[in-house]
């Protein structure tokens, strides 16, 4: 049986993990007997194994962490390319962000929060111009409707209508 990492909260059932770093970590309830929980993880021993095995795989295949230095070219690389698309497309939607700032996330490439405040990450630097349009454009929507609901995808279609081929170029 692999190795796992346990942590215990009040939730009421129990949850398997493959994190990025290749651990596998198991949710528990608080007073869940050791003996049912390692039953549970070795009836999920080719799920551990097989998802453990894809990760190591994408592991091998990511790039190096960019230094810190390099994170500051590409930030600054970000800023010059971000902040006049935000203006041109806030220009275009008739939408004001309160914000914009860029970060180094790695797992979403844009937000907005609830105060109309714009977030995005530098890697979009490296990403294809079309597909940059399109987190601008996506995230300019959420001022205006703050979920993906029909109003968003109407808003964001009659803005960008070929926005399902830009997001291709994101994957």
């Amino acid at each position: 049986m692999e190795p796992y990492e346990l942590i215990r909260s009040g939730r009421k059932t129990l949850a398997l993990e493959i994190t990025k770093d290749c651990r596998v970590v198991v949710r528990a309830p608080r007073r869940l007997s050791r003996e049912r929980i390692d039953d549970f993880v070795a009836k999920h021993a080719a799920w551990i194994a097989r998802h453990l095995a894809e990760q190591r795989r994408r592991a091998a295949l990511a790039p190096p962490a960019p230094t810190k230095e390099e994170l500051a070219d590409l930030k600054a690389k970000a800023r010059q390319m971000l902040l006049p698309k935000v203006a041109f497309w806030s220009e275009q939607m008739g939408l004001s962000p309160t914000g914009v700032k860029i970060t180094a996330a790695r797992t979403r490439y844009g937000s907005c929060s609830g105060r109309n405040s714009l977030c995005f990450s530098c890697f979009l630097a490296n990403a294809p111009e079309a597909a940059v349009d399109l987190v601008v454009v996506h995230e300019l929507c959420h001022i205006r409707v703050k979920n993906h609901g029909p109003d968003f995808y109407a808003l964001l279609e009659r803005t960008l209508p070929d926005w399902r081929e830009r997001k291709r170029l994101l994957r």
